[in-house]
């Protein structure tokens, strides 16, 4: 490991901490007990939110402590906690801060998303490693060998989405991914892909859909004179591009505006908006239930 990825790992464990995402049907003292629970294990909390959805009957939390101190070695913390949520019918997640995420970024010819990513992981903005860049094109491996990062090109065809779909699944087994990135690949991931993947997938896409669909969706939106844009950062599911949302932002266009106007605020949001899905992702501040989400600041 190179000095730079060691001290970018380093920067993130520093001070390692636990966390954990829970849900479950609201009812009183549920703060009190989850709390409860790493106080007396002698733990410090440093950050505690929830959020109770009233129509759907749900509590939402996210807390944080500090594992040193902790009187619970890591491997016990998970079942100790089970015996806390199993009589809140809780579903929930545990997270440490230092297990660093191995992140895919997958692109086809655009480079903005790909190479903002890749800025803000080398600022250390991002507690992941990058190891492997998977594209349908072969135009972005020099960025890859820019910041030496493994580039495979898997050119795909009607004819050769099933075998191809087989080599990506092969590819993010063999470099451990955590998660992958869309970071502007422009081809449909199959509902069987994402079952036998099975972890999270990150798109990124402008937010005219469904009214400006199609390969021409800023040219659709100068002619109907729109005045306002936006991108939306979200989960992959079966439904096209229609999973849980983590991030969206818009930005106002005026009738001054021509296409190539809208096509640059257009890549200028994804980036930002991409950015922060995947860093609320990383940081293990989202929580999804059914296809919403809540995203702890």
């Amino acid at each position: 490991m190179d000095r730079y990825k060691s001290l970018q790992i380093a920067n993130f464990s520093m001070h390692p901490t636990a966390v954990l995402l829970v849900s479950c049907p609201d009812q009183k003292g549920l703060v009190a007990k989850i709390a409860n629970f790493i106080y007396a294990n002698g733990g410090n909390v440093i950050h505690a939110d929830q959020h109770t959805d009233g129509i759907a009957g749900l509590f939402l939390m996210r807390i944080e402590w500090e594992l040193a101190g902790f009187n619970l070695p890591r491997e016990v913390i998970a079942p100790a906690f089970q015996a806390i949520a199993q009589p809140l019918e809780a579903t929930w997640r545990l997270h440490f801060s230092d297990a660093i995420s191995r992140m895919a970024i997958w692109v086809s010819k655009q480079d903005h998303c790909l190479y903002d990513l890749l800025w803000r992981h080398q600022a250390q903005e991002f507690p992941a490693k990058i190891p492997l860049i998977i594209s349908n094109h072969p135009d972005l491996g020099d960025i890859a060998t820019q910041f030496g990062i493994d580039y495979h090109y898997l050119p795909m065809t009607k004819e050769t989405k099933l075998e191809q779909e087989v080599k990506q699944l092969a590819l993010l087994e063999e470099y451990a991914i955590d998660v992958v990135v869309l970071a502007k690949y422009m081809q449909v991931i199959s509902e069987d892909f994402i079952n036998q993947f099975s972890k999270p997938i990150i798109n990124i896409h402008h937010s005219f859909l469904p009214a400006f669909v199609g390969a021409s969706p800023y040219q659709q939106a100068y002619d109907r004179g729109v005045k306002i844009i936006g991108a939306t950062g979200h989960y992959v599911t079966k439904e096209l591009d229609a999973g849980p949302i983590i991030e969206q932002d818009v930005v106002r266009v005026s009738h001054r505006d021509q296409v190539i106007d809208l096509v640059r605020k257009g890549k200028d949001l994804e980036r930002v908006v991409l950015a922060r899905a995947v860093r609320s992702h990383l940081q293990n501040r989202v929580l999804v239930y059914g296809n919403r989400t809540v995203v702890f600041e």
